[in-house]
């Protein structure tokens, strides 16, 4: 079964626009865990507008299920994640000024410096994951960098669900079978949301992992983090039982 990674940056945007800390980042990634998430998404960028760098140290010891460093490859950053060793690092090539991960890698031009970075992950036994858009290419050139799963970027699929799900799904169908074929474990991230989160596992339900972060903490405000962390997995359970029909 597709699993849920409930990324916890936006409770962290909370905390750092007031200063102290409250609400508390590691008891909300600890709550998370009990309410029924099996994973834990963290994406700490140089400026700490949101995950602190401490934050990360903080939370590695604590937690019990999967943690999920995202990130761009900056030293500063691999320095971090070699510290810590999670389970799995995601690449992502965001620059410091952008609000959030907008593109997927290119994985014909980094090929050579992704290779680098995830050969010393992958000494450390960190499974690394790259972020990456549904063009063909790009998948088939991230099997050559040692990653061990990529992440489809689907804010494209988010923004034409409403209006077209099928055409909207179609074409990161199309990139899953290929990287399945290649032997690349898939996980998934960006506006997903309880919309449109059944239906893409239903097309897609061999997806290893949801990365969910905005959308969830938005809900929560609405029905409890404890109730949106069930309502989420009651959508994934639904993707995949109708998967089966």
């Amino acid at each position: 079964m597709t699993k849920l990674s409930v990324n916890i940056n936006k409770i962290a945007t909370i905390r750092n626009a007031r200063g102290g800390n409250i609400p508390n980042v590691l008891h909300a990634a600890l709550d998370c865990e009990e309410f029924g998430a099996q994973g834990i998404t963290v994406h700490p960028r140089p400026d700490e507008r949101h995950i602190r760098y401490q934050d990360v140290y903080d939370i590695r010891p604590k937690i019990t299920t999967e943690f999920n460093i995202e990130g761009y490859p900056s030293e500063e950053f691999m320095k971090l994640v070699l510290d810590v060793i999670p389970h799995q690092v995601t690449l992502v090539p965001d620059p410091p000024h952008v609000l959030t991960s907008n593109a997927g890698w290119d994985t014909i031009k980094n090929k050579s410096f992704l290779k680098d970075v995830i050969a010393r992950f992958n000494a450390e036994g960190i499974r690394t994951s790259i972020f990456v858009d549904t063009n063909l290419a790009n998948i088939e050139n991230a099997l050559d960098t040692g990653a061990k799963r990529l992440e489809l970027y689907t804010e494209p699929y988010a923004a034409q669900f409403d209006d077209n799900a099928e055409k909207a799904i179609s074409p990161f169908l199309k990139a899953a079978i290929r990287a399945k074929e290649l032997g690349l474990e898939l996980n998934a991230g960006h506006d997903l949301n309880l919309d449109n989160l059944s239906y893409f596992i239903e097309k897609i339900p061999f997806i290893s992992e949801v990365s969910i972060g905005h959308a969830l903490i938005s809900d929560a405000l609405y029905f409890g983090l404890a109730n949106t962390i069930q309502m989420y997995l009651a959508k994934i359970q639904v993707g995949q039982e109708n998967a089966l029909k």
